[in-house]
């Protein structure tokens, strides 16, 4: 398997503009949420229309799950957007970039229509604008969901299944913090848009809450309410992190402290920001070949192995939970004498204290029957994931799967973007080789390809969602990452 192979470009569209041209901007905000079910908070799409010159680039920003694939939206949304904007506006397919937040939430059955209309709306609206870029940070409301174990594997934190162990916890991997930034300010110097990029998974809300845009949705309102603008959010490479304190169980799940505090991050960011001169605006598109995945039976026969010795190793226990409980606060309230006061192991220990190691013996293999049996739900909620996208891939008929690479710049910022969930480290490492503050990357864009992480990931023998729930082979990455340098440095000449 080689690079060349796989880096197949099938089509190739870029537009640039001069600086020295003027740039214009145009939004516009529609409520997509399906209110036929209860509802926490409302979701939108906010649609970003650019234009410089001959050259004209669409942004849309949707509470949603995904563009395509799973959830309301079909697989044929983002053809048939495309297809009515370059119909009735001509604006070419290629210039078109729709980015999912991931929040959970449930969108209206017309929401394809809501988006047209959105983007022709802030078409119709386009005003002079000046664009100014930067960033900000935000490190309290994000973790890492994937944990190393001290035997090198690694698991990961979801409400599917248990915690591991503590003492079996070594490290836990990173974060991104930075928040990529855009803002586009009117001639009278009003914000007309605010783009903020972050990375973390919108699933802090659970879905007896309500219909929910999550902490984006939070933030977004924050943004709003404070300076007038519209405020759209990309996900950014998101896909093993999570919500701080996710798992938690001692309080409710709430998204809209996170929200909240990203929102004003976002507004002490942008207050510092000066109109740039640079009026640049390039949007591009690539489709390249990935290979799909070929080690799904390996690792479905690696799990069901794993399945039949964690089976073996159940210890009988004549005890349930009923009698486990009380028998456990004994042993661990008076480990030297649990069953009875002093006065009776005093008078006659003997027997006291066999029915205490008795005890202590079923106690103990009740225990680890249930660190067991998490392990086995784990392995079980994986072990579907691999055996459902086994049959996609053998229905797919093709070795490669074909996915958009879009580059967009406007003024200073600049923006790659991919249809998978992007785990974090694969974005801090485009960041770091592009050496640019203000290139940013997002996953969840134009399409939807599950889970792309990175090849130690990706080869993990904990077995985690980011590793299970795939399409694509570990090679993946090398390519995405070459290729999304390519479309950055392109952008910034």
């Amino acid at each position: 398997m080689t690079l060349s192979r796989f880096l197949l470009v099938l089509c190739l569209v870029t537009i640039t503009t001069h600086a020295s041209a003027e740039l214009s901007a145009g939004v516009a905000k529609v409520d997509i949420t399906d209110r036929t079910g209860p509802v926490n908070d409302p979701c939108f799409a906010r649609a970003l229309v650019l234009k410089n010159g001959e050259t004209t680039a669409v942004l849309v920003a949707v509470d949603a799950v995904a563009i395509g694939e799973i959830g309301r939206i079909g697989n044929g949304f983002l053809a048939n957007v495309r297809s009515e904007l370059q119909r009735d506006l001509g604006i070419p397919p290629a210039s078109v970039i729709i980015n999912a937040s991931h929040c959970h939430g449930i969108v209206r059955a017309d929401l394809q229509q809501l988006v047209v209309q959105a983007v022709k709306e802030a078409a119709m609206n386009l005003v002079p604008v000046k664009a100014s870029a930067g960033n900000g940070s935000e490190s309290r409301i994000s973790e890492n969901r994937r944990m190393t174990l001290k035997d090198g594997s690694q698991v990961d934190m979801r409400r599917a299944y248990s915690m591991p162990r503590d003492e079996d916890v070594a490290s836990i991997g990173p974060i991104d913090p930075q928040v990529g930034l855009l803002r586009l300010d009117r001639a009278d110097g009003t914000p007309l848009a605010i783009v903020y990029q972050f990375a973390c998974h919108p699933i802090m809300n659970p879905p007896s809450k309500g219909n929910s845009a999550d902490y984006p949705g939070f933030a977004s309102k924050v943004i709003e309410e404070a300076t007038g603008a519209t405020a759209l959010f990309l996900q950014g490479c998101g896909g093993d992190i999570n919500p701080v304190h996710y798992k938690e169980v001692s309080r409710p799940a709430n998204a809209e402290p996170l929200g909240s505090m990203l929102g004003t991050t976002v507004l002490a960011a942008i207050r510092q920001f000066n109109p740039q001169a640079d009026t640049a605006l390039k949007v591009s598109r690539e489709v390249i070949a990935l290979p799909r995945a070929a080690d799904f039976e390996k690792r479905i026969s690696n799990i069901e192995a794993e399945q039949k010795v964690l089976l073996a190793s159940l210890r009988p226990t004549n005890i349930n939970f009923k009698t486990f409980l009380p028998l456990l606060l004994q042993h661990k309230m008076s480990p030297d004498m649990p069953s009875h006061y002093a006065q009776g192991y005093l008078q006659d220990a003997k027997p006291l204290q066999q029915l205490d190691a008795d005890n202590k013996a079923l106690v103990e293999n009740y225990l680890g029957n249930i660190t067991i049996m998490e392990k086995l739900t784990r392995l079980s909620a994986n072990l579907s994931l691999l055996k459902r996208h086994l049959e996609q891939t053998k229905a797919s008929g093709s070795p490669t799967l074909d996915v958009e690479v879009c580059g967009l710049r406007v003024g200073d910022f600049k923006l790659v973007t991919f249809p998978g969930e992007i785990t974090v480290q694969v974005g801090l490492n485009i960041k770091k080789a592009a050496q640019d503050a203000n290139a940013h990357v997002s996953g969840y864009t134009n399409g939807y390809i599950y889970y792309t992480a990175t090849v130690a990931q990706r080869t993990n023998t904990g077995y985690a969602q980011e590793d299970c729930d795939v399409l694509v082979a570990p090679e993946w990455q090398k390519l995405f990452e070459t290729k999304a340098l390519e479309v950055l440095q392109n952008l910034a000449r």
